[in-house]
């Protein structure tokens, strides 16, 4: 099976945290953390949207600098989310410029900010054209973690303590869509990009009826026809899709330790921080992170099937290996 997420850390396990995700099938990149994004390109930068933000911590949010001053002044709506407060700093951030020119600018970027706050998501957007005035905010319900459906994907959020509210993401495929090569080649159907607009219609769960064209890979003006019905159960197979869980920055409780193994249960990828090792458990606990040991447990609770610890604390900065093991021995140990 060929994964239809592509996960990175963005930086070193003591740099800025950040997850980019690219969707292999689309050109579109989501995002996990506005930490230092320097490490990427000005096409990563780009394809994203969305971005969750887990908490508004400077080495978790001095990205979103960044990211304005490359996506002003292009015809783009970028959708952010974030915790409680969420609103008042993307706001802060954007009253800190001058915005005397943007009215020059032929494209306008448009930001949707989102914030999670106990059960409600409140929304406002921040036109370019107008200074990136706030708009009106508008009030939803939050409704069992669910933080953004896509036809694609779906994104949970859960709220951790950090002695202040921070959030927890999962990333989950709704199904995935594996194209049968052998049934291609029984039925002389090429490869290519109509592939990519097949899998979506079956993402979109399209009507069956839905034409789905097929080009000739040796005459370019001839193709063959069929309904998204008819060529679906020939060439394609449903199987369960990704899921991808992101933790950064949580004390070790138990309302953290069951919101956490709830969210990342079963997931294919788990990216946990893992500050300190578990004999500096007590600083940990004043700083409100966990310690190696405390990820590997948390991962092996969840039955993820990989662990990824990062954001180590720079008193390990020649010791990664040791949480390394850590997090390894605990993560395999019952």
């Amino acid at each position: 099976m060929r994964p239809s997420f592509h996960p990175r850390l963005i930086n070193g396990p003591f740099e800025d945290p950040g997850l980019l995700v690219n969707l292999v099938f689309r050109k579109q990149a989501l995002l996990f953390d506005l930490g230092d994004l320097g490490a990427l390109s000005s096409g990563d930068i780009l394809k994203i949207d969305p971005v969750f933000v887990t908490h508004t911590h400077m080495d978790h949010f001095i990205g979103f600098d960044q990211l304005l001053r490359l996506l002003l002044g292009r015809a783009k709506r970028l959708r952010l989310f974030g915790p409680v407060g969420f609103l008042s700093n993307v706001a802060g951030k954007l009253a800190g410029y001058t915005w005397n020119l943007v009215h020059n600018y032929p494209d306008a970027l448009v930001l949707e900010a989102t914030e999670i706050d106990g059960n409600r998501q409140i929304t406002q957007t921040f036109e370019a054209q107008s200074g990136f005035t706030p708009s009106t905010r508008r009030t939803d319900a939050f409704v069992d973690g669910l933080v953004c459906c896509d036809p694609a994907f779906t994104v949970r959020a859960a709220c951790l303590d950090h002695h202040i509210p921070c959030l927890a993401f999962s990333l989950e495929e709704r199904f995935h869509v594996n194209i049968l090569k052998n049934r291609l080649a029984e039925m002389n159907l090429p490869t290519g990009p109509w592939l990519t607009r097949f899998k979506r219609l079956i993402l979109r769960q399209a009507d069956p009826d839905t034409p789905v064209a097929v080009p000739s890979d040796i005459d370019p003006t001839a193709q063959r026809n069929f309904t998204l019905g008819e060529l679906a159960p020939k060439i394609s197979r449903i199987t369960r899709g990704q899921k991808i869980a992101y933790v950064a920055d949580a004390l070790y409780s138990p309302e953290n330790a069951d919101k956490i193994v709830t969210l990342a249960q079963n997931a294919d990828h788990l990216y946990i921080e893992a500050a300190f090792l578990h004999r500096e458990a007590d600083i940990a606990r004043t700083k409100h992170h966990l310690t190696a040991r405390q990820a590997g447990r948390l991962a092996r609770q969840a039955g993820v099937a990989q662990m990824t610890i990062f954001h180590h604390s720079p008193r390990y900065t020649d010791q990664a290996h040791l949480l390394q093991q850590e997090a390894r021995h605990a993560f395999s140990t019952p």
